[in-house]
């Protein structure tokens, strides 16, 4: 996959979670950006904001997670002490269980293929052709 259909991909995924119901729409990338910010400030109203913790595995997932809250007017924020993969955020449950986390997830998951693929092929052109993993064997036991 290359850059331009991941960016085209994302676009699609986003649209789908502003619940988008026809291509135009789905086009439409400010629109439904427009219409997933009024549908945070709703749940406000009825699911006030709790302080959530969301703790990443690498730093690109924190990297796309950071970019998705400030795409949401969500302001992003860690305690002094704690981990550079750890994200703090004060959002509605309703928000991050209906749109922020399954958006992440999707966008986690393609954005972790396409970098997959990249390094591998980096690896496999410059360094050595074979990047599997390397081989399991069984321990030896010490008589």
């Amino acid at each position: 996959m290359n850059e331009t259909k991941l960016i085209e991909k994302l676009k699609l995924i986003e649209a789908l979670f502003a619940g988008a119901t026809t291509d135009g729409e789905k086009d439409a990338a400010f629109n439904a950006l427009q219409r997933i910010k009024e549908r945070l400030k709703e749940l406000h109203e009825i699911d006030p904001p709790v302080e959530y913790k969301f703790t990443m595995s690498n730093m690109w997932s924190r990297k796309l997670f950071v970019a998705l809250l400030r795409r949401y007017d969500i302001k992003p924020f860690r305690y002094y002490r704690q981990r550079h993969t750890t994200v703090m955020a004060k959002v509605s449950k309703t928000f991050v269980d209906e749109t922020l986390w399954p958006e992440f997830e999707e966008f986690d998951k393609i954005l972790e293929s396409y970098l997959d693929d990249i390094t591998n092929k980096v690896i496999s052109e410059t360094i050595h052709a074979d990047s599997s993993d390397a081989e399991v064997v069984k321990q030896l036991s010490k008589n």
